[in-house]
């Protein structure tokens, strides 16, 4: 296969995953306009679910096709983007909202399942029965928001209302055969989409001796986040800030959950690449933790936060570049972030927070 033909695999898989996150997003949401599903469940569940079908669709042609370490890559990387770059692009373009279900539920689900993950890969695979557990607490979480849904207070529902208010009213229109066949339209260009895009991944890593892991935190991983990035950049450009992040978060909670407990039943278990043991799952675990404490203290995310944030993937992708091209400065770039860098954005962390406590408090930061 030439250079020409791996570019064009990838490219074209890349297209077809953003063509159908797009297609299936629009028909499922229609459906559940239709079905008078009350908007916070659609945002929660249906808009969250599916801008992550890309990463499914990627991680189980992955798995089936004897790449696990893509698959499981593919979700640990999508995390970290989610958060570190699409959130901090989000929080530069304008102050996020962070509503308080998110606070309250969400974002400690986000952080228990990223625990949960890390605890069930130390022994370098996830076993069948652990991925059953994961679609189990899936389960359990989704019923429980559905069920709440229907006991919210008037002022929380409306934060959800407001948000979804464009999209609902844009979908509204659409005659439910249109929905479905926009969701089979959808699924079937993620098909497509995912086996060009990790036929050509993989080619790629084993032409220039680049690990299938690298590969699945950077090419695959970016590529099957585009949904989530164009979702929450429109989001925030329209002034629907809060639903930015709450897209984020879901889509990292269905990564964690329904694909990781899908992927590890495809196969007899997930194998977890050593590196992803030693630095990548704990950069993601270390990533859900720290909006906890920036968002629970004034219920927004600054510019400030989102420039940390942006600076912090930075970093992390220059680290993965020198690790895929076997640069000697992987040591001294390695002892400088654990040395210097990461002491100095856990003191901004500290700092930020302490001054927007302060605030909150109405003491002069």
């Amino acid at each position: 296969m030439t250079d020409f033909h791996i570019t064009l695999l990838i490219l074209g898989g890349l297209v077809a995953l953003v063509v159908g996150g797009e297609f299936l997003v629009r028909g499922a949401t229609g459906l559940a306009v239709a079905a008078k599903v009350s908007s916070l469940v659609i945002g929660l569940t249906v808009v969250a679910y599916g801008t992550s079908a890309p990463e499914l669709v990627v991680s189980i042609q992955a798995a089936a096709n004897g790449s696990p370490e893509i698959a499981m890559a593919n979700v640990v990387g999508s995390n970290i983007f989610n958060l570190l770059f699409i959130l901090g692009i989000c929080g530069l373009i304008a102050p996020l909202a962070v509503s308080s279900q998110l606070l309250r539920i969400d974002v400690p689900v986000m952080i228990l399942a990223s625990g949960l993950v890390w605890v069930f890969a130390i022994p370098g695979k996830i076993a069948p029965w652990q991925g059953a557990f994961l679609l189990a607490v899936i389960i359990v979480y989704t019923t429980f928001i559905v069920r709440s849904s229907r006991k919210k207070s008037r002022k929380v529902k409306a934060e959800y209302d407001k948000a979804l208010k464009d999209e609902k009213e844009e979908v509204a229109g659409y005659p439910i055969w249109l929905s479905l066949v926009f969701v089979a339209l959808g699924l079937t260009v993620l098909v497509f989409g995912a086996r060009w895009l990790v036929e050509g991944s993989v080619t790629l890593a084993r032409r220039f001796g680049v690990s299938e892991t690298v590969i699945g935190l950077t090419i695959v991983a970016g590529g099957t986040s585009l949904p989530e990035l164009a979702a929450s950049a429109v989001a925030t450009f329209r002034g629907e800030r809060d639903i930015a992040i709450g897209n984020l978060v879901g889509s990292n909670i269905s990564n964690l959950l329904v694909i990781l407990g899908i992927a590890p039943l495809m196969g007899g278990g997930l194998q977890v690449a050593p590196q992803l043991l030693q630095f990548d799952i704990p950069v993601m675990v270390a990533s859900a933790i720290a909006c906890l404490p920036l968002f629970f203290v004034g219920h927004k995310f600054s510019r400030g936060e989102g420039m940390l944030f942006l600076l912090s993937y930075l970093s992390y992708a220059t680290y993965l570049i020198l690790l895929a091209t076997g640069s000697g400065a992987i040591g001294g770039f390695q002892q400088m972030m654990l040395t210097v860098a990461l002491p100095i954005a856990a003191s901004l962390l500290l700092w930020i927070v302490a001054v927007k406590y302060r605030k909150a408090r109405g003491a002069p930061a």
